[in-house]
């Protein structure tokens, strides 16, 4: 039986099983999505995440109020199913030369198949779907997250965003963040930047660095990329990442104020590879987040994990992205006592564009974009949900998204669109309430009632939209939820 830390391919992809392999029971195509067959037939093989039925039942943690325990139940509860049920899988694999990952945070293998395989795992009955782990753009397009020039009038000044969520008015109140870990899945992080150094948990006030329990890289085995391969240190080869973090934590104390929480500490995973990712590589980075550990990828600690991650990024539907599994990963996380912020996508304005993981998710808090004068902007996804047949209200609720001025790679700034600078507004605005009320901090359900409760419904319109129907003067709807972030309203209410 192989460990279950760390990465794990064994082998190549060789011929699967032999002719005289014993097929349990009949195959069952409908565990195979569409996408997996297509690939397979194309390339010969297919790589592929293998989801258990198996999984862990996590409802025991959520009544745990003691933080540490519930941390360590769910990562003990998780590991131990994973354990349990994934060695006949696992030996297979092996005999037959198969190249696979093994991962505990939702049970899962991600293995390169090729159809004769698929076909005997597909008929295996502890298979309960086989997804398909393709690579493809998780971030905005370029027509959107274009970085534009910075006026230098800016830079002493607080960020209209920071400002329009109320958080210099939390500050005055003596609640900056501290206290909060933030987590961010991206492109990685220039964690050195001058605006974010100082609140990385690996940089401590003496000066010294140590990556152990802050950062891991997913990123394993490609070439030319910038950052290479398994970073040992934080890393950004796209830009997107750093400035995501610098809107939750950022201020360099030279009058670059782009932070909500200037006061949190971040830790961080590259989950893309210059803005395209794969659902394993995702899976890795929340499974770290679940249980930090050192820089060898050893000695998890469920007592180091955030509380709360931001997630600027979708996984795309429509390209077959690995949906159950990543619903899977959402609740998982959400059980620890972690808060899971999405962003809600970018292919507004019609209605029923917030299409991908993890923004689709009941456990996902997901989020529009606005500009600075409190617009919805016309690239925000719109619900209802139609896409896995719910008809779920989404997003939560919208923060600022349109020319958002944040930090960049070569201790640079510039300004970005999408909701992927929206979600990192709320994520913190949660490190400031928590921060303001530790009675609140790790429980979800009722923060997430809170900034729902709590938000302002002046959202500016161009006209009245009429999604799932549920008119946008209605509140919440599913053009914008129940309107724009406040930190000071959520905190005082």
């Amino acid at each position: 039986m192989l460990p279950l830390g760390g990465l794990l391919w064994l082998g190549t992809a060789v011929a699967a099983p032999s002719p005289g392999t014993t097929v349990v029971g009949p195959i069952s195509h409908g565990k195979v999505d569409a996408r997996v067959w297509s690939e397979v037939t194309q390339h010969g093989t297919a790589e592929v995440v293998i989801v258990l039925d198996d999984q862990a039942d996590l409802r025991q943690a959520e009544t745990l109020s003691d933080a540490s325990a519930r941390g360590w139940l769910v990562y003990q509860l998780l590991r131990d199913t994973a354990e349990r049920s994934q060695g006949p899988l696992v030996d297979w694999l092996s005999q037959h030369g198969f190249r696979f990952q093994r991962f505990w945070a939702a049970n899962v293998i991600v293995a390169e198949l090729d159809r004769e395989a698929l076909q005997y795992l597909a008929s295996r009955p502890e298979v309960r779907h086989l997804e398909a782990n393709v690579s493809s753009r998780w971030i905005e397009p370029d027509s959107i997250a274009e970085p534009l020039p910075s006026p230098p009038s800016l830079t002493a000044a607080i960020e209209y965003g920071v400002q329009l969520v109320s958080a210099p008015q939390v500050w005055a109140m003596g609640a900056y963040g501290q206290g909060i870990v933030v987590a961010n899945a991206d492109t990685g992080v220039q964690w050195d930047h001058p605006a974010i150094k100082g609140q990385y948990r690996g940089f401590s006030v003496a000066g010294t660095v140590k990556h152990d329990y802050s950062w891991h890289d997913s990123i394993h085995g490609v070439t030319g990329n910038p950052c290479g391969s398994d970073a040992a240190a934080p890393c950004d080869d796209q830009g997107h990442g750093t400035h995501t973090t610098g809107t939750v934590v950022g201020d360099d104390g030279l009058g670059n104020q782009i932070g909500v929480a200037p006061a949190a500490r971040w830790i961080g995973c590259r989950n893309m590879e210059r803005g395209k990712g794969t659902p394993a590589r995702y899976i890795e980075c929340f499974q770290f987040f679940i249980a930090p550990t050192d820089s060898k990828g050893a000695n998890p600690d469920p007592d180091l994990r955030p509380h709360v991650i931001n997630n600027s990024w979708g996984c795309p539907t429509s390209e077959g992205c690995a949906v159950n599994t990543l619903k899977l990963i959402v609740e998982n996380t959400q059980a620890a006592g972690i808060f899971v912020e999405a962003s809600a996508g970018n292919a507004g304005p019609s209605c029923s564009t917030v299409n991908d993981g993890p923004a689709i998710f009941s456990a996902a808090f997901s989020v529009g974009a606005l500009d600075s004068a409190g617009k919805l902007a016309g690239f925000s996804s719109r619900g209802p949900v139609t896409v896995d047949g719910s008809g779920r209200m989404k997003p939560e609720l919208a923060a600022p998204g349109v020319r958002v001025r944040s930090c960049l790679p070569g201790n640079r700034y510039g300004s970005l669109s999408g909701t992927s600078m929206a979600g990192p507004h709320v994520v913190g605005v949660i490190a400031l309430l928590w921060s303001a009320r530790p009675e609140l901090s790790r429980r979800i359900a009722e923060t997430k009632a809170l900034l729902v409760a709590s938000a302002v419904p002046s959202v500016t319109m161009s006209f009245a939209e009429l999604c799932g129907g549920v008119s946008s003067d209605f509140f919440p709807n599913n053009s914008f939820g129940a309107g724009r972030v406040d930190a000071l309203a959520a905190v005082t209410w």
